[in-house]
This record gives C-alpha cells, structure tokens and sequence, in this order.
C-alpha cells in the first residue's frame, strides 16, 4: 500500500490534500446553488473577471486575494447592473463583461515581464504550493460559506426552482440572488490562489452536476459534491506523484470523468424500465 499512502507522508502533499478537500467543501455549497440555479457561465465569466484585479495586484506587489475579491466585486456589480437593463439578454451582458474584463487583464499582466508565469499560475494555480495560511483562509471561506447557505437556503431553493413564487412568497429573490453571487464570489476568490480560475470552475461545476441525476435533495447534492470533490483531490494528487503530470490539471480532469461516468451511467439507468426519478427537492 506504499504507493497509496508513501505520497500523503510528505508535507507540502498533507497541505495540498487539505487545502483541495477545502476549495472541494467551498465549491460544493457555492456550486450546488450555481449548478440548480443555471449559474454555469456566470461562474465561468466571474472566475476570469478576476485577471484585472489579479495583474494590478501583481503588478504593485499587493495581495492577490485583495485584487481578486476587488475585481470580482466589481464583476458581480456589473452583473447585476446589467442584468436589470431592458431589451438586454442576461447571458449577453455577463458575455460583454466576460471578455471587456479578461481583455483588461491581459493587457495589464502583458505589461510584465513574467506575463507567462503570470497568467499559467492566475489559470491554473499550484495545489502543491499552498501554505498553512491559505489552508486558514480556506477555512474561514468555509464558515462563511456555510453560513449564507443556512441562512438562505429557503430564498435560494425559491430562486432556483420558481422565482416569482420566491416574490409571491416574500422571499426577496433580487437580495437572495445578491447573496448568491456573493457566494459565488467568495468561492472563487478563496480558492482561485490554490487550483486557479479554470481548475476552481472545474470543482465548482463537476462535481454537484454529477450528483445531480442521483440525489433528490438539495442537502444530498452538496454532500454528494463535497465527498466527489474530495476524491478527485485524493486521487489527482496520487496519479501525479506516480505519473508526473499536472496535479491541478489531474484534480480537474479526475472530476470531469466523474461526471462523464455519472452521466453515463444515468444514461443506461433510464433505458431501463422503472418509475421516473424525481427531481431535486427541498424536503
């Protein structure tokens, strides 16, 4: 079993494996929401619309995470601006901001002499570089996180499924979708440092997408996701140690074959006969 355990022996491999079950936690309650809500391509945009903040950051010798959360503050704000602007689609608005932010980005890192360095680790960040600190800043995004989830778990099961019954309600959807793009934002920012924009994406959709034709709960989804992110860290931490690759890439690709495999397997389930699964409730 040494080629099992004999990696997780050595240190900056222990904090890797924690700082991925953390991002993996994070991303399960943000993405659940993302995933039921229809949320895919903002989470996209929001995680790119960082680069701006990210590369001034850089470019002063400032803290990335204070960059990231400015820009995708900002990004979030744009959003929503937009999202209220009549005859203006949703998708075309988030799709403008997408690329007007990732094209400042670029321009501003392309003004460093370390752009490619710069924009590899902002795109794919270092798993096996993360600090006990990042592992602290983690797991405060963790209580925060799971925190807006109690909190607004009703407004946000009303948004998803139907929301003008959340506004019939009294549920105020406009303040729970804020609130949800704040979660998206927090989970992003905590964990773009550790897996980068593209990975964090990755685990942010992935995993709730692969439970989702299983569980008939919302809770069941995001614990689902959680243990489906944890596995893909586990196993994308090992494959590079005995194989050499990416281990951040190896994390991202681990959860998109899970959720191939899931779909698959759902695939073969609903040829078979039988009653028709439910979908995801609240009860």
């Amino acid at each position: 079993m040494e080629w099992l355990t004999g990696p997780f022996e050595v240190a900056f491999v222990q904090r890797a494996l924690w700082g991925g079950v953390l991002v993996s936690l994070v991303c399960a309650l943000a993405g659940t929401w993302v995933v039921l809500r229809g949320m895919a391509f903002l989470g996209d945009a929001m995680s790119h619309g960082m680069l701006p903040g990210v590369a001034v950051a850089s470019l002063l010798g400032g803290n990335l995470l204070v960059g990231a959360a400015v820009s995708a503050a900002a990004m979030a704000l744009g959003v929503t601006a937009l999202g209220r602007a009549p005859r203006l689609s949703h998708d075309t608005g988030i799709g403008l901001l997408f690329v007007g932010m990732l094209a400042l980005g670029v321009i501003i890192v392309s003004r460093s002499q370390s752009f490619a360095v710069d924009l590899t680790g902002f795109l794919f960040g270092d798993v096996l570089a993360v600090r006990e600190s990042d592992l602290v800043h983690l797991a405060v995004a963790l209580v925060i996180a799971l925190v807006v989830s109690a909190v607004g778990y009703r407004p946000f099961v009303a948004l998803a499924f139907d929301e003008r019954k959340a506004h019939t309600l009294g549920l105020r959807p406009r303040l729970a979708h804020t609130a949800l793009l704040g979660l998206l934002t927090l989970a992003i920012v905590a964990s773009f440092h550790v897996v980068g924009t593209l990975l964090v994406f990755g685990l942010l959709i992935a995993p709730p997408a692969t439970v989702l034709p299983w569980a008939r709960r919302i809770p069941s989804i995001m614990v689902g996701a959680a243990c489906l992110g944890t596995s893909a860290t586990f196993l994308g931490l090992l494959l590079p140690w005995h194989l050499g690759t990416a281990a951040g890439a190896t994390i991202a690709a681990v959860a998109v074959a899970q959720f191939l495999l899931s779909h698959l397997a759902a695939g073969l389930r609903a040829r078979l006969p039988g009653p028709a699964q439910p979908s995801p409730t609240n009860s």
